[in-house]
């Protein structure tokens, strides 16, 4: 048996904030991780959507090579990957690829394939590959995928502390993923022993 499993890549396998540093320098703030209470960040930062847009495209390679990994994700995709399929899915702009693929071995991460859809709108994705688990960091992104019929890990940030519908479960670092992860393959063992 191999799980499908559809992995998120920033604030999910990345820290979530390494990006804030960056933008406090630039606009001139000095905004803290606990202030940052929704995903959008122009609004966060209380400017124009087209201003942080222009920042970004400015500056997404050095913030992106720059991030960090978040603890644990690097041991627990290893293990995992023993018995799932990992599949990144990124809301990242298809430039990116090879900056992408270069952050994650230099990390340490065990690579799967990735998939930069430029977008975050992840549904259609998460069927083509028979997802069975998504790992994602942010709500909207959570609520979609669960709408649609897929079983969500939404790792814990301050954006995304929303109401959590079923099929959606908060998970705190990757280790406590790694355990869900376990638990989900063990109940889909059980069950097939049943019908055995």
């Amino acid at each position: 048996m191999e799980l499908n499993i559809c992995i998120d890549i920033d604030g999910t396998v990345t820290e979530p904030y390494y990006w804030l540093e960056r933008a406090n320098r630039h606009f001139g703030v000095d905004m803290k991780p606990s202030e940052v209470t929704c995903y959008e960040i122009h609004k966060v930062l209380g400017i124009p959507r087209e201003d942080y847009v222009d920042f970004y495209n400015d500056v997404c390679f050095d913030i992106h090579s720059g991030a960090r990994i978040r603890e644990y994700a690097a041991q627990v995709l290893q293990d995992i990957a023993s018995y799932c399929r990992l599949d990144y899915v990124s809301a990242r702009h298809k430039k990116l690829d090879s900056l992408t693929h270069m952050w994650l071995m230099e990390n340490d991460v065990h690579l799967g394939e990735v998939h930069l859809l430029g977008s975050h709108y992840k549904v259609d994705k998460a069927r083509e590959l028979l997802c069975d688990i998504f790992i994602e960091d942010r709500y909207e992104n959570a609520l979609e995928l669960s709408a649609a019929g897929f079983y969500v890990l939404l790792i814990d940030c301050e954006y995304n502390r929303g109401p959590l519908p079923e099929g959606v479960v908060r998970v705190y670092d990757w280790n406590h993923i790694g355990y869900e992860i376990g638990k989900y393959a063990d109940n889909l063992i059980k069950k097939e022993q049943e019908i055995a």
